[in-house]
């Protein structure tokens, strides 16, 4: 019968028919990823040897299974220099794939490959340069030759490309980094170069890249430079605003005109702001409240002043607070606080020290009530918050007058019992 078909249930199948159904959905190579360590060849460093590591293959639809470090020993060096190919061998014969060394001549070429069709085929895993008198394989001289399979599309290098392939077989080079087809006669990049004469649909002009012109190329240019004093009709000059004054935008300190020769400027006012010279403090208030009366519905603010120099109104509303709780001052400790009389230190503007000052030595006060100690931007006591000192002796005064509650009870109790 000239027709054959199978498997079937109840049919025998041949080695060479199953051979020939799995090698049409698989080439012959390493089933792993292009640069895997599966069934990679490595020098001993020290020996004339080669390690293989584990790996699974297929050659001519037949699998072979490695699951440990195999060492394959290279023959001895001659005189002149030969080549040896590590190879996994199947023979069908045997009914075996095994690792093997084929042993080139010396002098001669990389010995060929066996690949039949239905006896022996090697499959090439690496080429192992053996020097002339050497004494041991080093990594230089192992030359990996491994093609790849598992995938619908191949993998290899030049050396291992598929030796009989059909017309549109197509693989990954990972010699040349690029996919490739065989087109009948030869392998061809599936992406070919491109040069700008056969490029179709290219614009006519474009911005090109960074680029200089000499001089003298250019046309129209000024015959000096600046050039001479000219005017351009409003209609020829690009990018000029729609509307006046014209959006958002900024100009050069050199650009303004009629700009003070001096700064500060000469003397001059602004008004609704502190001038030079005002005063900011009297005996009697703030120069607004003593030049207006502060009588009537008018507000008024006691003034605070930020470390960085912003002022700021200070406010007592419980709109303003939370988190409120009684005070926990002890009594002592403001008892324990030292009136003090002392000069202040001369500064640059006022050379002479104001003298015979009454206040506290913040210092002092950080010692038994930190709580209105406040300290500079470098974390150093710096002044006291004046305007809590009357808080805090208002557990003083309320304490004494519990005390004295309780001395005029106890007087009334003995009076009355004498």
């Amino acid at each position: 019968m000239a027709i054959t078909s199978y498997p079937f249930d109840g049919q025998a199948v041949t080695e060479s028919q199953f051979s020939q159904l799995f090698r049409e959905a698989a080439d012959s190579g390493v089933a792993a990823s292009a640069g895997s360590s599966s069934f990679s060849v490595s020098a001993d460093g020290a020996t004339m040897a080669v390690k293989v590591q584990p790996g699974f293959a297929v050659l001519r639809g037949h699998a072979v299974l490695s699951t440990a470090v195999e060492t394959l020993s290279i023959a001895a060096a001659s005189t002149s220099a030969r080549y040896d190919r590590v190879v996994l061998r199947l023979d069908p014969a045997v009914n075996q794939i095994t690792l093997g060394v084929l042993q080139g001549a010396a002098g001669a070429s990389v010995p060929a490959l066996t690949q039949t069709d239905t006896g022996v085929y090697e499959l090439s895993l690496a080429t192992i340069t053996v020097g002339a008198n050497i004494t041991a394989i080093t990594s230089s001289a192992v030359s990996k030759e491994r093609s790849f399979v598992g995938n619908s599309v191949g993998a290899w290098i030049d050396a291992t490309r598929p030796a009989t392939p059909r017309l549109g077989k197509l693989g990954y080079n990972y010699d040349a980094d690029a996919f490739e087809f065989w087109d009948g006669s030869g392998w061809t990049p599936l992406v070919s170069s491109v040069s700008w004469s056969s490029l179709t649909g290219k614009p006519t002009s474009f911005p090109a890249s960074a680029h200089a012109h000499d001089w003298s190329e250019i046309t129209n240019r000024p015959a000096s430079l600046p050039p001479a004093a000219h005017k351009h009709p409003w209609g020829d000059i690009t990018g000029t605003p729609d509307t006046y004054p014209p959006a958002t935008h900024s100009h050069s300190w050199s650009s303004i005109t009629s700009k003070p020769s001096t700064f500060p400027p000469s003397s001059h006012s602004h008004s609704g702001y502190l001038e030079a010279g005002d005063t900011i403090a009297w005996a009697n208030g703030s120069k607004k409240p003593h030049n207006n009366s502060a009588s009537g519905s008018g507000t008024w603010y006691a003034v605070w002043v930020e470390g960085d120099g912003t002022f700021c109104r200070n406010t007592s509303s419980i709109r303003y607070k939370e988190n409120v709780r009684d005070i926990g001052i002890r009594p002592e400790s403001v008892l324990a606080l030292r009136p003090r009389i002392y000069d202040r230190k001369p500064t640059e503007d006022k050379p002479e020290a104001r003298k015979d000052e009454y206040g506290l030595i913040a210092e002092e006060v950080a010692e038994t009530l930190p709580e209105i100690v406040t300290y500079d931007e470098e974390g150093r006591i710096d002044a006291l918050r004046y305007d809590l000192l009357g808080v805090a002796l208002l557990p003083v005064v309320q304490d004494q007058d519990r005390r004295i509650k309780a001395l005029e009870t106890r007087i009334e109790e003995l009076t009355r019992a004498s």
